[in-house]
């Protein structure tokens, strides 16, 4: 079973308590846990009994790596042509679903948090995470974009630090997180698992502000690890350079200046390897797309972002990407051999509008 369902008692009302279960695949989604985790909340919003959901990963390794790219990459190239655009919609669904939710939900995150797993986390109203978590946007690799709502969250990060995230995939540790704002507080491990039981001992009333309040207090009761013993931040030590890199109002200029700075880093180094071999056309989407969200709605931003991932449903650089890094494991033949190759329309094919109110298939409300 892919998704577990708990409903669990408290002293009054009821804890959703809502499980990625395929630890084997570091929790990557399939459309099937979205279809399930969406009924699931659905039926939670709407059932008076359940006042606070709590979403969780199962196993050691991970919270959730992002979509199941090798179920991805079969429906691309011929399992079910539609399946790959029917799993982008469902999943923008969800997160979008998560961060409108009537009620208080808490994301517990461990391990491996990436790509649609760091959309889930962001969705939640409070995130939570150990001393082991690892945060990315790492789509650039496999012909992508920072997709699942990437557009409201690293935007909202500090000097050019979300659009940095997009072109290499930087890894980011519980330190960075924190600094940033990408998650709330640090919990130790053994924290998070007895959590549950702790919210449990409570009397939640069903009404959304008062349990908030309660949960907020709580959580901010609660001990948490000793944050002078968390791993060193990479971002202290490289934000103002990221800053002074990231400026300017062309995107070749800026992968030049990054690709070309040099620093006794293997962070850094992980991250330029990212930029110079991830895919051209990704790296304009990264561009454009935090552009165009910075006066979007949330809403807005999950259509943009939907017609974005739709339109590379239907280029072969997502393919190409995936069998590159995850099938045959060499190098991916992008489409363009470099970021000054693409063309502007290539780019705009991205950001066409495809819906309204009335034909949007979220059905966002």
């Amino acid at each position: 079973m892919s998704i577990e369902v708990q409903e669990l008692p408290c002293r009054e009302g009821y804890l959703g308590l809502l499980t990625l279960n395929a630890p084997a695949s570091l929790n990557a989604l399939t459309e099937a846990m979205i279809e399930q985790a969406q009924a699931t909340l659905d039926g939670w919003a709407r059932d008076q009994r359940i006042c606070l959901v709590v979403i969780r990963g199962a196993g050691d390794r991970a919270f959730c790596a992002g979509g199941n790219l090798r179920t991805l990459y079969n429906s691309l190239t011929g399992g079910d042509p539609a399946a790959a655009s029917r799993f982008f919609t469902r999943e923008y669904r969800l997160d979008y679903t998560l961060h409108r939710f009537p009620k208080p939900v808490v994301g517990l995150a461990h391990g491996v948090v990436m790509g649609g797993g760091l959309g889930l986390l962001s969705g939640c109203r409070y995130r939570l995470v150990t001393p082991d978590v690892t945060l990315a946007m790492p789509e650039i690799s496999i012909g992508l974009f920072p997709d699942v709502g990437a557009s409201w969250f690293l935007n909202r990060l500090p000097g050019r630090l979300g659009l940095f995230m997009g072109l290499t995939g930087a890894r980011l540790n519980v330190s960075d997180s924190l600094r940033v704002g990408l998650a709330d507080m640090a919990w130790s491990s053994e924290d998070r698992e007895r959590l549950p039981a702790r919210l449990q001992e409570e009397r939640w009333t069903g009404q959304a502000a008062a349990d908030d309040n309660r949960l907020f207090r709580l959580l901010n009761q609660m001990p948490g690890p000793d944050y002078r013993a968390l791993p060193e931040s990479h971002l202290a030590r490289h934000e103002q350079d990221i800053a002074r890199l990231s400026a300017g109002d062309q995107l070749p200029d800026i992968v030049d200046q990054l690709l070309s700075a040099e620093f006794d880093s293997e962070w850094w180094n992980a991250g330029m390897a990212n930029l110079r071999e991830g895919c051209p056309v990704s790296a304009w989407l990264v561009w454009t797309q935090l552009r165009k969200a910075q006066q979007m709605s949330l809403k807005d931003v999950f259509r943009m972002e939907l017609a974005m991932a739709q339109a590379c449903t239907r280029r072969p650089d997502l393919a190409e990407g995936v069998r590159a890094r995850l099938v045959d494991k060499d190098q991916p033949v992008w489409t363009f051999p470099g970021v000054a190759d693409v063309p502007d329309d290539v780019v705009m094919a991205h950001f066409k509008p495809e819906w309204t109110d009335d034909t949007d298939p979220m059905q966002l409300g």
